[in-house]
């Protein structure tokens, strides 16, 4: 068992990848990886195919999504919840994310008209070919931001223009924790905080997720240190929060290789999350017998 390994958290061309889902999970068997999950933004769309490719070459592929949630009232601006083994094909969480991928398109119109107040010009056609399929995010504008010359590279564009507080910065649309977190359970999903190194997450803050249905932690994480891995584990023990983890992978960037797999997260992680899923099964089915 110790030699199985997983990435619970990998993005494709859907949301602001660069693979296809065919080609994500081929990249996990090239690397060595038991298990995947899809976890685009705001949408599901890449995950029948994923699981098809997957069946065909022995990687198991974890149905999820990713959704951007803000703390009211607060310092912390924006934190993301993962949504692991959804029924991604309830009508009624396809509706709430049609209108999400909508305030994504209506908040690309606001950064194209902050650029071209900065004197930037984006050619809006190729933006949206550029987004292709995917809904379309900041990573998309850094993109053309490198084609036309702008900066040199994606990184540069969040920092110049994209990132928060900087002047072509427009806020997406976001949930707050609990309608978030609610809506994955709704779906029988399992609700795990992404990248708590981001939000410089402690203690209370999880607690207060906890009251909400927050039932895990992404403790392995690519911009994770060893000591921020170790902290965040313990933080998991102290609140009965599920450990996983993932190289948050959005395919070939910046001439560089895709990162999924550079971390090693163990198949315990899985384990965890199916048995918690087949408890949440078990409890329903009991409801109903």
């Amino acid at each position: 068992m110790e030699t199985l390994f997983a990435d619970l958290h990998v993005h494709t061309k859907y949301s602001d990848g660069t693979f296809s889902p065919e080609e994500s999970v081929r990249y996990a068997q090239k690397v060595g990886l038991a298990t995947i999950s899809i976890t685009d933004h705001d949408t599901t769309e890449g995950i029948p195919s994923a699981i098809k490719e997957g069946s065909k070459r022995g990687i198991e592929v974890i149905p999820g999504i990713e959704l951007s949630v803000e703390l009211k009232n607060s310092h912390q601006y924006e934190m993301h919840i993962l949504g692991y083994f959804i029924n991604w094909e309830d009508s009624f969480f396809q509706q709430k994310l049609k209108l999400f991928r909508k305030a994504r398109e209506r908040r690309a119109y606001h950064i194209l008209d902050k650029l071209k107040n900065l004197g930037i010009t984006i050619d809006e056609r190729r933006l949206f070919e550029i987004a292709g399929i995917g809904v379309i995010g900041r990573l998309h504008f850094a993109k053309m931001l490198v084609e036309n010359k702008s900066v040199s590279h994606t990184q540069e564009a969040f920092w110049k223009y994209l990132g928060d507080g900087k002047p072509a910065y427009v806020p997406k649309f976001s949930l707050s924790p609990d309608e978030a977190i609610k809506m994955i359970l709704q779906v029988g999903g399992i609700p795990v905080l992404a990248h708590p190194h981001f939000n410089s997450i402690n203690c209370n803050v999880v607690k207060s997720l906890a009251n909400f249905g927050l039932k895990g932690i992404e403790v392995w994480h690519t911009k994770h240190s060893a000591e921020e891995t170790d902290k965040f584990k313990k933080m998991s023990d102290k609140l009965g929060m599920i450990m996983t983890g993932g190289s948050d992978c959005h395919g070939a960037m910046n001439d560089e290789p895709p990162i999924m797999g550079k971390i090693k997260v163990p198949y315990s992680a899985v384990i965890e999350l199916k048995k918690y899923k087949n408890n949440l099964e078990k409890n329903h089915s009991h409801l109903f017998s």
